[in-house]
């Protein structure tokens, strides 16, 4: 079948591509650097043309408030709009485990309006809720430090391979579509402020890790639960231990 990825060119959409290509299908990466813009439209009724299914693995360039409820907002009605026109019969999201428990967050407010407007649509759709991935670990810290301090909320923390999650992606897209919400963790629990503090001192890195409960998480205070994956989550295979060691 043809699929269609809309930010086929990313961490996530990239991978993704290559799975579906592995496995027969024709996959199509889609994004602003192939001539596709869902935010102008740009693109879509041509790349759509003969398509089965849809996955959007998007993500907005700035998380600002107003910019990033605009892009949510706007490319997803776009796609939805050309996806009818087109007579696409399978809508993929990636979205995130716990968006709708990090509502004090703009970001994670358009990723819950972006899930609404997918739910509205009368698409037959599928979404896809991930924890976050190893690779953005080292960001977590970033964007949660103060001079030589980080501030991290004793919370639980269920990390993935972005390679796991693709192939979840893929899995679903290629499955019938589910009008509702598969999540998909990493195999192994741990606390995010200590996973920190432990990350960064192996990589010889000497800021120091406060754990506040009050810690904001891309703007929302979190409760012990709320980055974890229900019961029903699939459990991808690859540690976090053995992605590390990779990375030596």
């Amino acid at each position: 079948m043809k699929v269609v990825v809309i930010g086929g060119t990313g961490l996530i959409g990239s991978k993704l591509v290559g799975k579906l290509e592995e496995h027969g299908h024709e996959a199509v990466a889609a994004a602003p650097n192939t001539g596709v813009n869902t935010l102008t439209g740009e693109g879509l009724a041509e790349v759509l043309k003969d398509a089965s299914v849809v996955v959007d693995v998007s993500n907005s360039p700035s998380w600002e408030d107003d910019a990033v409820m605009k892009f949510f907002r706007t490319s997803t009605e776009n796609l939805l709009n050309a996806e009818a026109e087109a007579g696409v019969t399978h809508h993929v999201a990636l979205s995130v485990v716990g968006t709708d428990r990090l509502q004090e967050s703009g970001y994670f407010r358009a990723k819950q309006a972006q899930e609404e407007l997918i739910k509205a649509s009368g698409m037959p759709y599928s979404l896809v809720h991930a924890t976050q991935f190893f690779e953005f670990i080292k960001g977590i810290a970033d964007i949660s430090t103060e001079g030589d301090t980080v501030r991290l909320a004793p919370a639980k923390f269920q990390p993935i391979y972005s390679d796991d999650v693709a192939a979840a992606v893929g899995r679903t897209a290629i499955g019938d579509p589910v009008n509702g919400t598969v999540e998909v963790a990493g195999p192994d629990v741990f606390q995010l402020d200590e996973l920190i503090r432990e990350t960064l001192a192996a990589q010889n890195d000497p800021r120091t890790v406060v754990t506040d409960p009050h810690a904001p998480y891309s703007g929302a205070e979190l409760e012990e639960t709320t980055l974890l994956p229900g019961p029903d989550a699939h459990l991808a295979g690859t540690r976090l231990s053995d992605w590390l060691a990779k990375q030596q």
